[in-house]
């Protein structure tokens, strides 16, 4: 008996996941943030298809601007991970043939297992036998999704009608229906259909020649983006120019509404996309009032809400169908059956010119994260943290001074032509102008508080001279 083929697992990472703000935004999406448990969900999706014995490589597909968070995540959890980044985004469906292309030539024997970096598993055995059972049929040319029975007539999600069956627990596809209404939704349940989870399993050969058939100038771009990637130091960026030519569409339209090739393996994984809120409150543990909290939470009185906080105390007494989230810089009181309609929120946000649409309190860069604490006209105060090895750019400020107070851990720092190791306790003055650098040579976490006076404190007022991490912009 041959050996059956293994699976690579592709995580698509690309999503904004507005609909969960204000934890989730355009410059830290959901995908990295630790929505249930210590690990985010992109870290739960890698986890969840780590055994050897049946998954290879993992490849993960994102935005350029997140290639260093994704680093960061993967070495959290010690998994290597092949990565390919996107120069913008263009929807799931060149997001997939770029890595059928990809897998294809590295692994052309291999399996490619399309996962969402932002959906929940709460049983990942349930859905990796799922994916065992589906192997032979994709392996043999079909196109595997993977569909979830239904626990209520959900209006949010879109529907597969099972047909015959094809293979040991796998059934053909007679049909994908876009997301109903009430009645339909009802109709459709009681009809034995199921959730579309939207993650794949096939042989990358066979999405490659769907594509060929019915658009075939789309892989003639997605080709030549993926033969003229810029590498940086081992990490491909699609071409910009070619990517930009292929077609914005959903895999789902592109291919699978299409396809005669498509087959469907059902189960019962605990799954959700955390669509919203409520999608979250549905999954989460909860009291004998039907609350879920997470964080420094008191709920008194309270029926049917979920409450969570990053620092401060929430409390909450006498409410019911609440959801209540605390960051560091928003907070967002919503009731519970009308959070679907967060993402005209944040429209509105936008519109109005809030940072905090997009933005966090917290700024992520390579090298780690700031937050700043304090800002008055002439003087801002931030929280600076490096990573082990981290390495802000060589730079210089023309309407600033800075000084550092190293917190915790070992801080490297470049003033001019001197170099100097600072420990906890001590300290450093950047005068206007002077060229200087903060790097981390320790095996902690450096924290820095640093303390900017001048006319103009703005992140812009920064001329890079060197950088280890080929950025332009702000440090």
């Amino acid at each position: 008996m041959s050996k059956p083929p293994v699976i690579r697992p592709v995580i698509l990472c690309g999503g904004s996941g507005t609909r969960l703000w204000p934890l989730s935004r355009e410059a830290f999406p959901k995908q990295f943030a630790p929505i249930i448990g210590r690990h985010s969900t992109f870290q739960e999706t890698l986890l969840r298809v780590k055994d050897p014995a049946v998954f290879g490589k993992p490849l993960v597909i994102t935005n350029k601007a997140h290639r260093f968070m994704v680093e960061r995540q993967l070495a959290e959890i010690g998994i290597a991970a092949d990565i390919l980044l996107e120069p913008m985004a263009r929807d799931s469906g060149p997001a997939v043939l770029a890595a059928a292309l990809y897998l294809h030539r590295q692994t052309p024997d291999a399996l490619a297992l399309m996962l969402a970096a932002d959906h929940l598993v709460l049983k990942p055995g349930a859905f990796q036998q799922a994916v065992v059972a589906g192997r032979p049929v994709a392996a043999a040319g079909g196109i595997i999704t993977f569909g979830i029975l239904p626990t209520s007539p959900a209006t949010g999600y879109g529907y597969i009608d099972p047909g015959e069956e094809s293979g040991a627990g796998v059934r053909a596809v007679r049909r994908f229906v876009e997301k109903p209404d009430a009645r339909r939704a009802l109709e459709y349940v009681a009809s034995g259909y199921l959730w579309n989870s939207g993650n794949f399993l096939f042989a990358p050969s066979t999405v490659i020649g769907e594509y060929r058939d019915s658009q075939p100038e789309c892989v003639s771009h997605v080709e030549a983006a993926l033969a003229q990637a810029s590498i940086d130091l081992e990490v491909p960026t699609l071409d910009e120019v070619n990517f930009a030519k292929a077609r914005k569409i959903a895999f789902d339209f592109a291919v699978m509404e299409k396809t005669r090739h498509a087959h469907v393996v059902a189960g019962d994984f605990g799954w959700s996309d955390i669509g919203d809120w409520n999608a979250l409150w549905e999954v989460s543990d909860k009291d004998s009032a039907g609350n879920a909290g997470q964080g420094a939470v008191l709920m008194l009185g309270t029926e049917g809400s979920y409450v969570s906080t990053e620092d401060q105390l929430v409390a909450t007494l006498g409410v019911k169908d609440l959801v209540v989230v605390a960051t560091r810089d928003a907070v967002l009181v919503a009731d519970r059956h009308k959070v679907g309609q967060v993402k005209q929120l944040v429209e509105r946000l936008k519109h109005d010119g809030r940072p905090e649409a997009s933005h966090h309190a917290r700024v992520f860069r390579p090298w780690g994260w700031y937050q700043t604490l304090v800002l008055q006209d002439r003087s801002q105060v931030k929280r600076i943290i490096v990573y082990p090895g981290g390495k802000l750019s060589l730079q210089k400020h023309f309407h600033r001074s800075e000084h550092w107070v190293v917190v915790r851990g070992t801080a490297r720092v470049t003033i001019g032509d001197a170099v100097e190791d600072l420990i906890e306790n001590q300290s450093a003055y950047i005068p206007c102008g002077v060229v200087h650098r903060l790097e981390n040579p320790g095996l902690i976490d450096a924290e820095i508080i640093e303390v900017q006076t001048g006319s103009y404190l703005g992140e812009d007022d920064i001329v890079r001279l060197a950088d280890i991490y080929s950025r332009a912009g702000t440090a």
